[in-house]
């Protein structure tokens, strides 16, 4: 660069960009994680209740019992308490169980390799604001490397040597490279805050009394936005922690008359009590429960567990649900 005024634009936008981008990824990396609290462990005597017999009967009746009054709507596919077999708790609505982490993860979007912790509650903001900042710095990288980048190729064209400046190559298709593949991540994950959803809820719906809805926390986007990022509009873009609610309960477009787990008694999806039904073709229905704890990506590598060992005795990995089509 030959004039100093560019020099001087070019940094005071560069080192803001660097500062924040390194920043929300400090605060995404060591935020620690947002665990279930007391009240959802199971007492001594349910967890010795509970253990005693492992029967589908009493391990509804415990879990029943035990869920009393806690803020609940999720369920399983058959109607029950989401439980952990592995924590011994009982999940609260939208947590999961993080084989990497060995515990449920509430609000719990996935498990992030290249941070080395669990994205859920507590830093999915923070992680958000680090791919719009890193997708902001690849861009910025690229665009100010950009005339470096023709001027290198026009020399080679007209016999010139420019290989001084193969680092400026290198930097402007790093910076595209990366743009390419944190625009795609970032456009999904803004996607996902539009809609009130996290990843592993936008693979496998949630279960409300009256069903799987995907739309079922989505509170319109104001406020699914303010779930995430908070109402205190000055503290939006900076990775502060300022994210709605507890990560126990939340808002939902549910009926508020089910808002505790005493409707779960009355659900249709109770097979104990209605059963399979049959269809046209005169066979039941059943649905196969993702396996959260393996990623097909990583040739079946455990990365979390969605269920902590929900399934029943003798269904495997197929839970029959009467209300299948």
């Amino acid at each position: 660069m030959q004039s100093d005024v560019e020099k001087i634009f070019c940094l005071i936008f560069y080192h803001p960009l660097l500062i924040l981008m390194m920043w929300a990824y400090w605060k995404t990396i060591f935020t620690p994680v947002a665990l279930p609290p007391n009240e959802f462990c199971l007492s001594s005597d349910d967890l010795e209740h509970f253990e005693s017999d492992p029967s589908l009967t009493n391990r509804k009746e415990v879990l029943t019992h035990a869920a009393i009054g806690l803020p609940l709507l999720c369920r399983t596919p058959t109607g029950e308490v989401r439980f952990c077999d592995k924590c011994k708790a009982i999940k609260p609505d939208r947590a999961h169980h993080c084989s990497v982490c060995s515990a449920c993860i509430l609000k719990m979007d996935h498990h992030c390799p290249w941070v080395n912790n669990c994205v859920g509650y507590s830093n999915y903001k923070f992680f958000i604001l680090f791919l719009g900042y890193a997708l902001l710095y690849s861009l910025y990288s690229a665009l100010t490397s950009l005339q470096y980048f023709i001027s290198f190729w026009s020399g080679i064209g007209s016999g010139n040597s420019n290989m001084e400046k193969l680092h400026i190559v290198f930097l402007f298709f790093a910076g595209i490279m990366f743009a390419v593949s944190l625009l795609s991540l970032f456009s999904y994950h803004c996607f996902l805050v539009s809609k009130n959803r996290t990843t592993l809820e936008s693979f496998q719906v949630p279960i409300f009394h009256s069903g799987p809805d995907k739309n079922g926390f989505n509170l319109g986007l104001r406020e699914n936005f303010t779930e995430v990022f908070g109402s205190k509009k000055k503290f939006w873009f900076l990775p502060i922690f300022t994210s709605d609610g507890d990560g126990i309960s939340y808002k939902t477009r549910i009926p508020t008359a089910a808002n505790s787990y005493q409707a779960i008694e009355s659900s249709a999806f109770s097979v104990q009590h209605s059963g399979p039904s049959n269809h046209a073709d005169g066979l039941p229905r059943s649905v196969v429960c993702i396996d959260d704890d393996r990623n097909n990506l990583l040739d079946g590598q455990q990365q979390w567990t969605n269920d902590g060992g929900e399934s029943r005795a003798g269904f495997d990995n197929e839970i029959l649900d009467p209300r299948r089509p």
